[in-house]
């Protein structure tokens, strides 16, 4: 509840400060429009912004403000690419999240009440297509090894980019050409967003514990993790370190169901989006609140490519501690295969462009 007030007191201000905006133009557009001798005075009519500055000089008595402001819009011009990249991350996660939770939210209207196996179908086949179809146009997104994909239940290990946009891309392609619904777990916060309610419920998320984990993987399932969760997505950088600290879980997870685990990267996931991990005080900030307070940017175009590893078997002689280490080793060639080190959001942009790519 205290994060939906925090929500609601930032889109009041956010809309508050653009209605005074708009609105403190609109009376100048109505006092030039009105006859303001300054503004109008002359054969030749003077510009909005000289006409603003004139304005602004009177009411404060600055003189020559009009410098002042030139030299604003131009620092405001400079500035837009930089502005565009930190804001299209959240105009692209409220578009993309926001979207599927209405659309969720007719389809559960239309439902009545009405409560069913097969009660989300409909809705997931819909925002997969939709998924799949921005993947392809956005990223060029690509797949490669799904072929490796046994037909029972398995444990898919992802690395994690600094957003969850990958994991998503490929949970559709996966329902989409396979008919596989493929489970995935995601970090506590990720509930108390307002809204998430409803893609929780619908693509049925976990959050653990393990035995639920391994309930579903004992019913024949197929489920997503990553170890290395939201602090991987935040403080690793473009050397794509995974950082995974002492989580085993996972492994024993999969020795506990009795299934394989397959690693699974996306190529060029941290050139789509990036973050500022390396600043230590905010890395100090979320050790001690564990909230996402990272500031983010990008959201370019860059190519996407998922590479399926092959799968670890189930070993009964194998410690968790021996099949964490196993799959980390198995992830970290998939990056070294795969993934050129450091990271280019440049390279990654003109791969698009490429017929040619790295061998499976």
């Amino acid at each position: 509840m205290q994060y939906t007030q925090v929500y609601c007191c930032l889109f009041l201000r956010l809309y508050s400060s653009v209605f005074s905006f708009f609105f403190f133009f609109f009376l100048i557009k109505q006092r030039m429009i009105g006859g303001n001798e300054s503004c109008t005075a002359g054969p030749i009519s003077l510009s909005y912004l000289t006409c603003v500055a004139h304005l602004l000089g009177e009411w404060t008595g600055v003189e020559h403000l009009e410098d002042y402001l030139g030299y604003t819009v131009y620092l405001l011009w400079l500035l837009l690419p930089l502005a565009i990249a930190f804001i299209f991350p959240g105009i692209f996660f409220f578009v993309f999240i926001y979207s599927a939770v209405i659309i969720l939210y007719i389809h559960k209207r239309k439902l009545n009440g009405e409560k069913s196996g097969n009660v989300w179908d409909g809705a997931r086949k819909l925002l997969t297509t939709l998924w799949d179809g921005h993947a392809r146009i956005w990223h060029g997104y690509e797949v490669h090894g799904v072929e490796k994909i046994p037909e029972g239940p398995a444990l898919f290990v992802f690395y994690h980019g600094a957003g969850p946009a990958d994991i998503i891309y490929f949970i559709s392609r996966l329902l989409l050409e396979k008919k596989r619904f493929c489970y995935v777990v995601a970090d506590h916060f990720v509930s108390r967003i307002p809204g998430f309610k409803l893609i929780i419920e619908a693509f049925e998320i976990l959050h653990g514990p393990k035995e639920a984990c391994v309930n579903t993987l004992k019913k024949g399932c197929l489920l997503g993790i990553s170890p290395g969760g939201v602090r991987e997505a935040l403080f690793s950088d473009e050397t794509y370190v995974i950082i995974w600290g002492n989580r085993k879980g996972f492994a024993q997870v999969a020795i506990d169901a009795k299934v394989p685990i397959i690693p699974v990267f996306t190529q060029n996931v941290r050139e789509g989006i990036r973050t500022l991990g390396k600043i230590k005080i905010l890395r100090k900030l979320y050790e001690r609140i564990r909230l996402p307070v990272v500031p983010m940017y990008g959201g370019f175009p860059v190519k996407l490519r998922t590479f399926v590893g092959e799968p670890i078997p189930y070993d009964p002689n194998i410690t968790a501690e021996e099949l964490t280490a196993k799959t980390k080793a198995a992830l970290q060639a998939l990056i070294e295969k795969h993934q050129k080190i450091p990271g280019s959001i440049c390279r990654a942009l003109m791969e698009r462009f490429q017929t040619r790519q790295k061998e499976d």
